[in-house]
C-alpha cells in the first residue's frame, strides 16, 4: 500500500499551502512539481531536498528518480494524495529548502553573461528567462526590484529544472537596480539594456563582435543584459543606468517581442559572440 492515502491529511494540506508565498515564507520551503523538475532537483540540488513524493505508478515509470533519491526522505502516495498536494505534480513532487544566493557570490565566479530582470511580474516569463540563461551557457539571473518570487510554483515549473543549474539572485540583495548595475560594472561586465528604442541594432553588433569600434558595445565582452517589465518595459531612468541600449531587430510586421523571447534572442547573441572570441 502507498505510504500516504488520505488526501485530507495535515501533511498533505501543508504541502498544498506551499503554492502560496506566505506559507513558503513561514515554512522556509517550496515546491518542485513534475518529473523533470524533481529529477534535476535531486541530481543538482540534493542538499536542499527535504521530501519527495511519488505515486506508485510514477515511481515505476521514473525509476531513475527513485534511484537518485537514495538516502533522501521519500514516500509514495495515492493519485488522490498527489493531486491534493498539487494538480500540476504529474505524480511526482518534492519539497525543497531555498538555497541562499547572493550577488557577491555570483560575481565572485567571474561571470561573462548575466540576465537582470527588472520588475518582472509574470512567473512564466521569469522562469523561461532562467531556462534561456541556462541554455545559452549564461552564469546567472538577477530578479531586481519587486520581481516575482523565484520559488513561485509557476516560475519553478517554467525553468524546467534550470533553477538548479544557474544561481538566481532575488530579494533584498537585488532590490535596487542602481546598486545592482554598479556592482555588475565593477565586476567587469558591460551593462546593456534591451529596449525597442535602442540606438544599437543587435544584428549590427553581431557583425562587429570582437572588433567593435570605440563607443559601441562589444557583444564578445562580458555582458549583463537588463530587461524591463513585461507591460511597461524599461523607464527612461532605468535605460539611463546602462552603458548602451540595444534593440532586437524586427524584420517582419510584429510590433514587438515579449520579454522571454527578447531575452532569449539577446542572450544567444552574446553567447554566439563570446564563443567566437574564445575560438
Amino acid at each position: 500500500m502507498p505510504d500516504l492515502s488520505n488526501p485530507r491529511a495535515e501533511r498533505v494540506r501543508g504541502i498544498r499551502a506551499l503554492s502560496g508565498r506566505p506559507a513558503r515564507s513561514r515554512a522556509g520551503r517550496y515546491l518542485v512539481e513534475g518529473p523533470q523538475g524533481v529529477r534535476e532537483a535531486v541530481l543538482h540540488a540534493r542538499d536542499d531536498v527535504r521530501e519527495v513524493y511519488l505515486t506508485e505508478a510514477a515511481a515505476e515509470r521514473y525509476a531513475e528518480i527513485v534511484d537518485a533519491c537514495d538516502g533522501l526522505w521519500l514516500r509514495t502516495g495515492t493519485p488522490e494524495v498527489l493531486e491534493a498536494m498539487s494538480p500540476d505534480a504529474q505524480g511526482v513532487l518534492a519539497v525543497l529548502e531555498p538555497r541562499p544566493s547572493s550577488l557577491d557570490a555570483l560575481l565572485e565566479r567571474g561571470p561573462r553573461l548575466v540576465a537582470v530582470l527588472v520588475e518582472a511580474r509574470d512567473p512564466g516569463n521569469a522562469g523561461t528567462v532562467i531556462r534561456a540563461v541556462d541554455a545559452a551557457g549564461g552564469d546567472g539571473v538577477v530578479l531586481a526590484g519587486s520581481s516575482v518570487d523565484p520559488h513561485n510554483p509557476k516560475v519553478v515549473r517554467s525553468t524546467a529544472g534550470s533553477l538548479f543549474h544557474v544561481p538566481v539572485v532575488a530579494g533584498d540583495d537585488a532590490r535596487a537596480l542602481e546598486d545592482v548595475v554598479v556592482r555588475l560594472r565593477a565586476a567587469g561586465l558591460q551593462v546593456l539594456a534591451a529596449d525597442g528604442t535602442g540606438e544599437h541594432d543587435l544584428d549590427d553588433l553581431l557583425d562587429v563582435a570582437g572588433t567593435a569600434p570605440a563607443g559601441r558595445p562589444d557583444l564578445a565582452a562580458p555582458t549583463a543584459w537588463v530587461f524591463g517589465n513585461e507591460a511597461r518595459g524599461l523607464t527612461d531612468e532605468q535605460r539611463a543606468l546602462a552603458d548602451h541600449v540595444v534593440r532586437a531587430p524586427l524584420r517582419g510586421r510584429a510590433e514587438s517581442l515579449n520579454l522571454a523571447m527578447a531575452a532569449t534572442v539577446c542572450l544567444y547573441g552574446s553567447a554566439r559572440a563570446q564563443r567566437a572570441r574564445r575560438g
